[in-house]
């Protein structure tokens, strides 16, 4: 994971620099996902992680977390058991799913990592994102 000095506060070059091909991917992202559904992303450096994470919410909901690799970045959603079966009636990847019912369990939440690399995963990010934001 990159994003780990707490002196270099987040901004497009520091992005750009990180994310290499996949800051156009990031900015798709930002534009056309997050801002379009109302999403509010914040990018805060945390403590236990040393990393800079970026939490996006809807509400007071968080719908996933985002950080930054090497030449691409990684989406995490966290399901319960309840909610976890609404993902297999989405119309997304079947590889996706398969991920997910992989998943080893965080306490009583199941994550769902995604490597964000470029938009080709974007129509099944934006299904898993109106899902997630749906949910009480």
């Amino acid at each position: 994971m990159l994003l780990r000095d707490p002196n270099i506060p987040i901004s497009s070059e520091v992005l750009a620099e990180a994310l290499g091909d996949a800051f156009g991917a990031y900015q798709t992202l930002e534009k056309d996902l997050i801002e379009r559904l109302g999403l509010i992303y914040q990018w805060n450096f945390y403590k236990d992680g040393k990393a800079w994470l970026c939490k996006v919410s809807f509400k007071k909901k968080t719908v996933f977390w985002l950080s930054v690799w090497e030449g691409y970045f990684k989406i995490t959603f966290y399901f319960s058991e309840k909610t976890l079966t609404g993902i297999l009636d989405l119309p997304v990847n079947r590889q996706i799913v398969e991920l997910l019912n992989n998943g080893v369990h965080i306490g009583k939440f199941i994550p769902l990592t995604l490597d964000i690399h470029n938009q080709k995963l974007f129509s099944d990010l934006n299904e898993i994102i109106k899902y997630k934001m749906s949910l009480k």
